[in-house]
Order: structure tokens, then sequence, then C-alpha cells
């Protein structure tokens, strides 16, 4: 008779009971004994940008799972190991006699990496490991690509098509009871990780001590708090956690209209109190809803009889949401690190960008380091990120992402065309970066693959169609409301400035307590409030910027190109091109000299997009792998229009009013 199972199940981004197939798995095993555990893992506390906001979600998420756990055995709960997993692991396969490693398959890079070393590990220690379970996407992501022909998806249709080979399956039931965890003796000694470079310094005051012993301060394994981080506090409404998902689940569900109707665009990215649309993706990201349960839930309601008719379609409907977020996941599984950056990335174009990544010409990927090429752009990107651009829209929604760890997904679409081809020309790369900090729902692949989308670089082509920071938001807030929320400076002004403010007559910016002037919001000294002056035209500066991107798209290299990654991409561009384009060589390589660009390291810096859109690279393929369409010829499934979201100037015209 073969030994009992002794189970170590490891939650990672499936911090839930329902519809776990992972779990499942484990208790398939029928285990005598089952260790339900966090590692703590250094990468993550140390190396990934991650503000307050996130780690609070986290935290919520985790101390909810664990409560859940000792409601169903209550001598369990999540065991939270203050270690990393590929040095813990193996002694604690030791320590507690575990005959099988169990846990949900993770497509990101990084995890794929820990992953495989740690399941060398487990095998060395002849234990079972139990990986092939995914949850977090509908579909699983490699196989998705597999389905797209070994290709990474790079349109909606694409994904459709791909999907219709496989199935969703339907979701599982939590678990009814949990066994006993068995003995949780700990005879070795921690690994204590190298604490440098500590990419989240910026966010702590003061010192980070979760590591101070292998099973907490009080040795009973519990969920590290935002002071043993040593976090400032988050500031963000947003909680985590199973129980408050659901709760906001059976909400949506109750409400058949908004669930049958939804159509992403037509949403409005002013409404903060509350949103306009579900608030979810953070919930996804930590595994604390399933997308799955999500899914069949809204087919439900969709497939009534009585609802079928009036339902919104693929790919802004709910279902397309989730579509999108496969997308996303499954090229970055076909493509790997090179997918969340330019260089060396097959899929992405390549644009001489203001304030450039660096490289590690060994690995070819980025350093977190950028150049300064222009001290301009420099100011235009740190006054875009702390919302000091003078124009309200814009600053209005970084305010509300720094505080409240996300905004509206066509809030994200203006900020990051702003930043990018739509104004500033600075790489999208560093707009990226801010949003890993500052978002509660950042995901890697819809991260990078949304600011692709928004920069034109990948996925979406269409550069001329811009974001205006003044007629976008009237549409669907004439009166200004959410810029008074998150700029109160401007709370006095009507709305016929609030999104001009500088268009006021000096007269009536003092009767409205507030002068327009300088680059930083604040005092003058005589009691009276200051906003900045708009840095630029924004006319002149979209204009500028589509002449650019018309440039880069004439040039056509995309990131793996020879001439990109030798720097012979500078012989193509004029030298008074926008952009660092002067001189014959590049690019911005560790241990090169190129330019006479500043170097900045990211750790030094006071330091991401919600996926929607009706048109998925529907436009004859102009971006590498999307879908190709003869002009004039019939529309893909789920194309539509954006018609009315954005200012259409014409490609031919330099300067043209919002």
């Amino acid at each position: 008779m073969s030994p009992k199972a002794r189970v170590i199940y490891w939650f990672r981004t499936d911090l839930r009971l329902h519809d776990s197939p992972a779990l499942h798995a484990a208790l398939d095993l029928k285990p005598e004994c089952l260790y339900p555990i966090w590692c703590w893992d250094p990468h993550y506390v140390y190396r990934a940008r991650v503000g307050p906001n996130r780690w609070q979600f986290l935290l919520d998420c985790q101390l909810d799972v664990s409560a859940s756990i000792s409601k169903l055995n209550k001598k369990s709960k999540l065991f939270v190991i203050r270690e990393a997993p590929q040095t813990v692991l193996p002694k604690l396969f030791k320590a507690w006699k575990i005959t099988h490693l169990v846990f949900e398959r993770d497509t990101d890079p990084y995890a794929k990496e820990r992953d495989a070393k740690v399941i060398d590990l487990a095998r060395e220690a002849g234990v079972e490991v139990v990986s092939t379970r995914h949850g977090r996407t509908l579909y699983d992501p490699d196989e998705l690509v597999k389905a797209n022909g070994g290709k990474p998806t790079m349109s909606i249709s694409q994904v459709q098509h791909a999907a219709d080979k496989l199935t969703v399956p339907k979701p599982l039931e939590s678990p009814k009871s949990l066994p006993d965890p068995g003995d949780l003796s700990l005879d070795f000694e921690q690994t204590q990780p190298p604490q440098e470079p500590d990419i989240n310094s910026i966010q702590r005051d003061g010192e980070e001590r979760s590591y101070a012993s292998l099973s907490g301060t009080d040795n009973d394994f519990a969920v590290p708090t935002m002071s043993e981080l040593g976090l400032k506090p988050a500031s963000t409404q947003h909680r985590g956690g199973e129980t408050r998902a659901l709760a906001a689940l059976e909400s949506l569900i109750a409400n058949e209209h908004y669930t049958v109707t939804f159509s992403k665009p037509e949403t409005a990215p002013t409404a903060f109190s509350p949103q306009s649309t579900t608030l979810f993706s953070p919930h996804h990201h930590f595994g604390s809803l399933s997308v799955r349960l999500l899914y069949w839930r809204v087919q439900d309601v969709i497939s009534k009889k009585e609802n079928k008719s009036k339902a919104s379609q693929i790919p802004t409907n709910l279902i397309g949401q989730l579509l999108f977020r496969d997308m996303y996941f499954a090229a970055q599984a076909a493509l790997g690190y090179s997918f969340a950056q330019t260089y060396n990335n097959p899929r992405t174009r390549f644009v001489p960008w203001h304030l450039p990544s660096r490289i590690d010409p060994e690995t070819n990927l980025v350093t977190g380091s950028y150049t300064i090429d222009s001290q301009q752009a420099e100011t235009w990107f740190q006054r875009w990120k702390f919302g000091r651009t003078g124009f309200p829209w814009i600053d209005a929604l970084m305010r509300q992402l720094r505080q409240e760890g996300w905004i509206h997904h066509l809030g994200r679409h203006a900020v990051a065309c702003f930043l990018t081809r739509g104004g500033c020309y600075i790489d999208w790369e560093r707009g990226a970066e801010v949003f890993e900090e500052w978002l509660i729902d950042h995901e890697t692949s819809c991260n990078s693959g949304n600011w692709q989308w928004l920069s034109c670089t990948a996925f979406y082509a269409q550069f001329y169609r811009c974001y205006s920071p003044v007629a976008f938001p009237k549409k669907t807030d004439p009166e200004g409301e959410f810029v008074k929320h998150f700029v109160p400076e401007l709370k006095e002004y009507p709305k016929k400035y609030v999104y001009e403010p500088w268009r006021a007559s000096i007269a009536d910016q003092k009767k409205w307590g507030c002068l327009i002037k300088g680059e930083e919001s604040g005092e003058d000294g005589a009691g009276l409030k200051t906003y900045p002056k708009p840095m630029f035209d924004f006319n002149e500066r979209r204009g500028i910027c589509i002449e650019g991107m018309k440039n880069a798209y004439h040039v056509g290299l995309y990131g793996d190109d020879p001439r990109v990654k030798d720097g012979t991409w500078r012989q193509l561009f004029d030298d008074k091109a926008e952009g660092p384009t002067e001189g014959t060589k590049g690019p911005t390589v560790e241990g090169q000299t190129n330019s006479d660009g500043q170097d900045v390291d990211a750790d030094e810096m006071d330091m991401g997009v919600d996926e929607d859109e009706a048109e998925a690279e529907h436009q004859g393929g102009e971006n590498r792998g999307g879908d190709s369409t003869p002009r004039g010829g019939k529309r893909k499934r789920g194309q539509g229009t954006l018609d009315g979201h954005f200012v259409s100037p014409s490609p031919r015209k330099k300067r043209e009013r919002a």
C-alpha cells in the first residue's frame, strides 16, 4: 500500500477557494495533510515596481483567503513562509516529509524561470509536481498560442479564431473542507535574501523587515503588514479579497441591464464615485475572482431569451474584455521577456522616442534605467507623472492613478497617448514603468500590450487619431466635476474654463482663487492657489508627433531588426527628426558611450492599461503579426469604430484645432 500524499499547495496568483483547478488537483490526491503556503518572494519585495496601494490589495487578498481556509479547518490558514521559493521549498520538502507540490501554472517570464527551477529541485528531492492546471485566464496562454499557429496573438480576431478550437471550462465549486496541515516545525535556518538593489525603497518610510523571521514576528506564519514592509500607507479606497470580489460579482449579475448592455467604450472615464466599470481587474490579477466564473455568470445572463436581442457584442462587452486580457497573456507567453520592451521584440515597431531605455548587452533586456537625451522631455515626463502638465484632464487622471491605483480604460488611453504619440513623444516604456508602480491591477502582459497599443507600436496602427485633452473629457463631463475633484485648485472655475483655465483673464483667475502660472501647483504667497500653465501647445506637439510617427512607419523597423540592435537605425532618420536621431550610431546599451544624454537609474526616481478598443488591429496589418484586410474589404468579426472618442486630424496636416 502506497503512503498517503503529503501535499504543499503553493498559492501565487490564485488567492481564492472558488474555481481553483490547481487546488482541486491537490485535493484529488486525497492527502493526509495539506499545507496551504505562500512563499514571500524577494523578487516582488525588492525587484518589481510595486507601490503601497497594490501591496495593500495583495495583503487584503492574503488575509481573506487565509480566513476562508480557517473557516473550513480551524487548524489551517495561509502559511506565509518568509523566504524565496527557490531556497525554502527544498527545505520544506524535507522538514515536512512532502510527497507532492501543487501549484497553478503561470506563463509570466519570471514565473516560468522560477517554476522551472523549483520543479528541478522537487525532482531531486523525490517530490512529485502537479502544475498542469491553469486558472488565471479563460484559455491556457500556451494552448492559445498553439491554436494560433504557434504565433503570438496580435489581434482580437486571432484570439477568437484560435479560441474556436478550445473551450472555457465551467467553474469549479469551492471545497467544503480541507485536510489538516501536518507538523509545522521549521528545523532549518532561514536563507536571507539580498535586499539591494531595492527598487521599492522609494515606497518606504520605514525599515523593511519582512524577512526578520522565517515564520513571522510571532512565529505564526502571519501575513506581513505594511509596517513590516516599511511601506507608506495605502491611499486607495479599493480593497482586495475573495469575499469582496464575490459580493461585487453578485451585484453585477443582479443588474441584468448593465451586464447585458455593457460596452466599455461607452462607459464614462470621468465617473469616479462610483466608477462606470466593474473594477474586477485587480481581483483577476491576484486571483481573488476567477475569470472563468465571471465569464460563465455573464454568459448565463446574456443567453436568456429576453436579453439576446439587446446584448452588446465582442469585443466591447464584458466577455470581450476577458478576451483582450487573454490576447495579451498569450502574446507574452509566446515572446517572453522581450514582450515588455521594444528592443529585440519582433512584434513591436521601433520608434526613436525620447528617454529611451538602456539595454544589457548580455541579456538583450532593459536594465531599468534610461537615457535623458532631452532635458525638456525629462521635465515633461516628470510633470506628466505627477499631474503637473497644465492640462487639467491629464493631470486629474494622473493624480487619480497615484491616489487610487486605478483609472478608467479611456483615461489610461488618454494619458498614454499624451505621453507618447500625442504630445511628448516619450518612450512608452517610461509610462509602463509608472503604471507598473501605481496600478493595483498591474499585469505585465496587459500593461505592456496596452502601452504598445496606445503608442501605435503594436496591436493598433492609427497613429493619427489622438485624444484631445480638452474636447474628449467634455463628452461625458461637460461640467468638469472629475477635474474639480482631483485638481481642487480649479474647483471654483466655471465649466467654460475648467479644461482650459489658461484662457481665463487674470481678474477671473484671482476671483476664482487660482492663478495659472509657472510649472507647479501651490500658492503664490498672497493666499492664492496656483496651477501650472500648459507645458506646450498641444496642437503643435500633436502635429510634430504625427510627423514623427509617419517617418517611423515609413522607415519600418521592428525591435528585432539588426539595425535597431547595432545602432545603425540612426542613419535612416534625419538628424532633425523628432527623438534622439542625431548621428549614425546607437542604441543606448550599457557599457557603450553613444550619446550626450544623461543616464537615469529607475531606482533613483520617485517613481500601467485597461484593455478594450472596438478595433483590434484591423487596419491592413500595418503592425507585424496583425490581421491583414485589403482596402475596402469586409470588416472582421468584432470590428467597430472609435471615431466618437477621438479627434481625428488629417494625417497630412501638422496642426488642426482640437
